[in-house]
């Protein structure tokens, strides 16, 4: 049959938007598998206890929850971390992932037991991707200048916490969680991903969008790159702790157990 201009044109079109389509990850196209087992993984100036608030109502709702302890050493060492504690699971996980350990979550998350990856104001980076260029061709946020560091070792200073960090939380609680800080090591920012489970694997997004820690438009870009199903939450970078509630439900949504 003969092909006029217009009919190639939008021929061409349509497999294009096809190709990109398939790159994507595949939240829009997979069909939900239940899941009652939730590993969670932490970023910088944290630890596993961040997780406290999520993990009280998964456990209320049924599900198994597990908080990662992210060495913040390396890369590689922060994965295997999350590895050990998928390999503890007993069937289908949805893997978690806040701020930097979103690194670890498009790593690890290709873990054949991973049902489902959610990532909650966090690095999404592609395979290979150099995460700080991608970060660069966005405005810098706030808390980048507040990071301050002794030899090899990094943290936010307290002004920064407070302010840039857990900017909507109340102050006391704001205190102890800088109180807990946990260091992390200059090596540890250097890593780049080798692949990219959000490619393969149904993908959630949450963006904070009165976030000073990572530019809530490059939340969005990361989260539309991967076609990932995404919410607003009207937070800090903190949401997993100052909107438990909202974060919660995505989790319980990606697992197939919200029936709302």
């Amino acid at each position: 049959m003969m092909m006029n201009r217009r009919t190639f044109s939008a021929a061409l079109v349509a497999g294009a938007a096809a190709s990109l389509l398939a790159t994507r990850g595949m939240a829009a196209t997979s069909a939900l598998v239940k899941a009652r087992n939730v590993v969670l993984a932490h970023g910088l100036f944290a630890d596993g206890s961040c997780w406290t608030e999520v993990i009280a109502r998964l456990q209320a709702a049924g599900l198994n929850a597990t908080a990662v302890q992210n060495p913040l050493t390396t890369l590689p060492e922060a994965v295997a971390a999350v590895k050990r504690v998928l390999d503890r699971q007993d069937g289908p996980t949805v893997l978690v992932g806040h701020s930097f350990s979103g690194m670890m979550v498009t790593e690890a998350g290709v873990h054949p037991d991973v049902s489902a990856l959610i990532y909650v104001a966090a690095r999404a980076p592609d395979a290979g991707e150099d995460y700080t260029a991608l970060a660069k061709t966005f405005p810098t946020p706030p808390a980048s200048a507040g990071i301050v560091f002794d030899g090899d070792e990094g943290r936010l200073s307290e002004e920064a916490f407070l302010r840039d960090f857990a900017g909507d939380l109340p102050e006391a609680k704001a205190k102890i969680l800088y109180a807990v800080q946990q260091p992390f090591q200059k090596a540890l920012l250097t890593g780049k991903t080798t692949q990219a489970a959000w490619r393969s694997k149904p993908s959630w997004y949450a963006v904070s969008t009165e976030d000073r820690t990572i530019n809530p438009d490059l939340e969005r870009f990361m989260a539309k790159r991967m076609g990932a199903k995404t919410i607003e939450i009207q937070a800090s970078h903190l949401s997993l702790i100052s909107h438990p509630d909202e974060i919660t439900k995505l989790i319980l949504t990606a697992a197939g157990q919200n029936t709302d």
